[in-house]
Parts: structure tokens; C-alpha cells; sequence
């Protein structure tokens, strides 16, 4: 591939942090008793999720799907999906979250997502099981793992938060949000801000018009 798009869901393609929501939500008491030894460091992402998620009982798993499907898209989602696809750029999606949830968020627009890359759940047992064959370190779903397993000349990152530094710093474009545009500026990180996928898709048109433009004219 000579381009291709990552991007996280959580936060960047929802306007509001769909997942914690979720867990909050759901995951009831232990949710209260797992965030503040998150907080502290004492539990690593990759264990709290775990943690939480699997005691949720599966049969409240329908009710997580229900409310995925009614969260507000970004402004702008569906018109740089077009874009990108004009141009043949694929589209991917990693999550630090849950792919089912992502996958039925998007199901409508599925047509034009190359590929959603997060931990899946069985949901056979009394409780969720966590299943995610990207854990790393402290991640649950490591990022530029997932990242690794593309070829491709130049990738743009966009995302919003913790979860998304490693592949920030490992993309060639970053368009950043929130507090990851603070980590960017500390670490010297390179990066555009955006407020909606407007934003992304006119800053790209113009770095990739002027960049064609410029091959044209080279080989003149």
C-alpha cells in the first residue's frame, strides 16, 4: 500500500468515550473498585479491562450492543470515508475496546472500512470472556502490533488519548485530539489538530493534491 489511514473509535470516531461509558454502565460495583487501582497504576490497562469486562454476565451483553448503535458519530465520518475511498486509501479501525461493539456502530458504513482490529468477547459463559489475540505489554489490543502486520509507504494516525501514543509516534501524519495533543507537543511528536473529519479530510486533500502535483511536475 502506498497509503493507509489508522484510526481509534473510542473518543475520535464517536464524539463521546463510548467504552468506559460502557463499562461504567455495566460493569457496576467492580467498575468503582477497579478505576481508582487504574488510576493509581496499580492495575495496568490491559488487566482493568480484562477485569471488568468479564464481569459483566453475558446476557447483558445485548443491552451493550443496543447501546453502541445509538452513540454520535463525529461530524464529517461518512464524507472522509467517501474521500478515502475516492482515492483508494484503506481505512483502518483500532480499538483499545471491544470489536463488536465497534463493528455495530459501523455497521452501516462497513462498505467502506478496510479492516476493525480490537479484542473480541465470547459470550458462551455466565460472564464475558476477553479474547485478544494483540496483547502486549500493558495493552489489552497493542496498537502498533496491529500496525505491523500492514505494508505500506506512509500511514496517518489519528486519535485522541493514551491508547493511541505508540501509534502516533510510529505514523508518518498524525492528526491528534485532546490529550494526546499535549503528549505530541511534550514528546516533539509532529501532529495536526482536528475537531471533525472535515478538518482531516481537507488538511489531506491538500498534502496529497500539492504532492501529486509536484510528481507531475518532476517527471515533466
Amino acid at each position: 500500500m502506498k497509503r493507509i489511514v489508522f484510526c481509534d473509535f473510542d473518543r475520535t470516531i464517536t464524539v463521546r468515550e463510548t467504552f468506559v461509558d460502557i463499562l461504567r454502565r455495566f460493569a457496576g460495583e467492580s467498575y468503582d473498585k477497579v478505576a481508582p487501582s487504574f488510576r493509581s497504576g496499580k492495575v495496568t490497562l490491559r488487566q482493568g479491562v480484562r477485569m471488568l469486562v468479564e464481569s459483566i454476565p453475558s446476557d447483558r451483553y445485548p443491552e451493550m450492543l443496543a447501546h453502541i448503535r445509538r452513540q454520535d458519530i463525529r461530524p464529517g465520518f461518512p464524507e472522509f470515508l467517501d474521500f478515502l475511498a475516492e482515492r483508494a486509501v484503506p481505512f483502518v479501525v483500532i480499538s483499545g475496546g471491544l470489536i463488536g461493539l465497534v463493528s455495530a456502530r459501523l455497521e452501516s458504513l462497513s462498505d467502506r472500512i478496510h479492516a476493525i482490529h480490537a479484542a473480541d468477547v465470547r459470550d458462551d459463559g455466565d460472564y464475558l470472556q476477553v479474547e485478544s489475540p494483540f496483547e502486549g505489554g500493558t495493552e489489552l489490543v497493542a496498537k502498533v502490533d496491529v500496525m505491523s502486520r500492514y505494508v505500506f509507504d506512509e500511514a496517518v494516525a489519528i486519535g485522541d488519548g493514551l491508547t493511541d501514543r505508540n501509534i502516533a509516534m510510529t505514523a508518518s501524519v498524525v492528526f491528534a485530539r485532546d490529550g494526546l495533543q499535549a503528549w505530541l507537543r511534550e514528546s516533539g511528536k509532529a501532529f495536526f489538530a482536528w475537531e471533525d473529519f472535515f478538518d482531516i479530510r481537507e488538511r489531506l486533500a491538500r498534502m496529497w493534491d500539492l504532492e501529486k502535483e509536484a510528481g507531475s511536475g518532476n517527471k515533466l
